[in-house]
């Protein structure tokens, strides 16, 4: 009878050295290049249609992005009515499928010279949009004495690791100087953009282990806390990203030159974009214009609102120069003339005091404590962030939720229908923006803090 375990380490060694070796030496040599999804979509390798059983991964992540995931469908946003009436109004002079400007977000489409072989761009945003271009590591990968960082050098995006994962994602969701939205492109039609990366991964939906499954010599994921570290990392790592995004429009260094100043995008939509009404009902006349002249438009502060409670229970010192950076960015940008000088000098400032904080918290021990006290600050603020605006409100829903969701999954409040049916509530106060009221959503937020007493 043959022994069928050295005939499978036969094969694994014939295999790496025919196939795993002159990878690497190729890669050494050659640029990485994309293969398009279609590479992982066998029932072998990631198109299972469902979870494989003793398996470290699922096997069924494909499955998963075609079916469920929006991410599959970004191309198909730009080849309906609102594509073409966007880029009608743009004057893109081609239809939006077509646009670089369109499909740098939307689709995988990187240039000729790095496409390894023909593949479909209505694809949409596929996998190697996130785990990067896989000629290199497509092979190796699948070998079982290979490893991630085997992998990550040859140029597979770690998105493992929360810090790098949340870079990814922003370079969408938030916007780089090669790819972004800005105030034309929102007038136009497009969505104003905003990001929490644990609520937005659970929407997506997540398509691998949460807790990812330990590798040998490395330490598990504590599953309890997974969502409490992507709320608090991503929060960090999105403020760093707005910042250096501020940073590079006030420089005026984005890749055409044609950055207007100030960018309207980088200021708060509902300061102007709102609903009328009489002015005595109006709550935002009853509350005045902090900080700012009448009719001047607020600066967007979402990303910092919720953020700034949490940097100053876990990291006093970095969290206090920060808030002193923001406060002259706010100032700056609640003003009908920023300085740009002014502005690109605090911002370039905050945006490594945030990293610090960030990279602090994707490594730090997570436990009841740490999470009730945050839940409690956040109603604790009602008030500043109710009138912050919708985003600022949003943020803290959506933070609300998460750190509620890891909270009682070991706590097991015998309240939590009651807290659940809560947070759903703030959900229904933003759904519709134009009838949003602060001091109804401040007021249904400190109800929160009572429930968590």
């Amino acid at each position: 009878m043959r022994n069928t375990t050295n005939l499978f380490n036969l094969r694994v060694v014939i295999f790496t050295w025919f196939i795993a070796v002159p990878a690497l030496l190729s890669a050494q040599n050659e640029p990485s290049k994309y293969i398009g999804p279609g590479s992982c979509a066998s029932t072998s390798c990631h198109g299972s249609v469902r979870p494989i059983a003793g398996s470290r991964i699922l096997q069924n992540e494909y499955s998963t992005w075609i079916i469920q995931d929006k991410h599959s469908r970004a191309y198909q946003a730009l080849t309906g009515d609102i594509g073409e009436r966007m880029a009608r109004i743009l004057k893109l002079g081609t239809k939006a499928e077509e646009a670089s400007k369109c499909l740098a977000c939307h689709a995988l489409n990187p240039p000729p010279e790095q496409r390894g072989r023909a593949f479909e761009i209505s694809e949409g945003v596929s996998c190697e949009n996130c785990h990067g271009p896989a000629s290199g590591w497509l092979g190796p990968h699948t070998t079982r004495t290979w490893t991630h960082e085997k992998s990550v050098a040859l140029g597979m995006h770690d998105t493992r690791n929360v810090i790098h994962r949340t870079e990814k994602c922003l370079e969408c969701h938030l916007g780089t100087k090669n790819k972004f939205v800005d105030h034309q492109m929102i007038a136009a039609g497009h969505p104003d953009l905003y990001f929490e990366l644990d609520s937005f991964s659970a929407v997506m939906p997540r398509h691998w282990k949460s807790p990812r499954e330990s590798e040998p010599g490395k330490p598990a994921e504590d599953a309890a806390w997974v969502g409490m570290r992507e709320w608090s990392a991503g929060q960090a790592m999105q403020l760093r990203a707005a910042m250096e995004r501020l940073t590079w429009r006030a420089k005026n260094e984005r890749f055409d030159k044609k950055d207007v100043w100030p960018e309207y995008s980088e200021l708060s939509c509902f300061a102007c974009h709102h609903a009328l009404g009489p002015a005595k009902d109006s709550w935002r006349q009853e509350h005045g214009y902090l900080g700012r002249q009448p009719g001047d438009p607020a600066w967007n502060s979402s990303r910092y609102a919720v953020f700034r409670l949490l940097a100053k229970q876990i990291d006093s010192a970095n969290a206090q120069e920060l808030d002193r950076q923001l406060g002259t960015v706010s100032n700056e940008m609640s003003k009908l003339n920023p300085d740009r000088n002014a502005v690109a000098s605090a911002a370039s400032a905050a945006a490594p005091l945030a990293q610090r904080i960030a990279e602090r918290l994707a490594t730090m021990q997570y436990d009841q404590a740490i999470v009730l006290r945050i839940l409690q600050r956040i109603p604790d603020d009602a008030e500043n962030i109710a009138l912050s605006d919708e985003r600022a409100a949003e943020q803290a829903v959506m933070a609300v939720d998460s750190l509620y969701i890891a909270y009682s999954k070991d706590a097991k409040p015998a309240n939590a229908r009651e807290v659940r049916a809560a947070i759903n509530a703030l959900f229904q106060q933003l759904e519709n923006p134009s009838a949003y009221n602060a001091d109804q959503f401040a007021s249904a937020l400190r109800r929160i803090r009572t429930l968590l007493q």
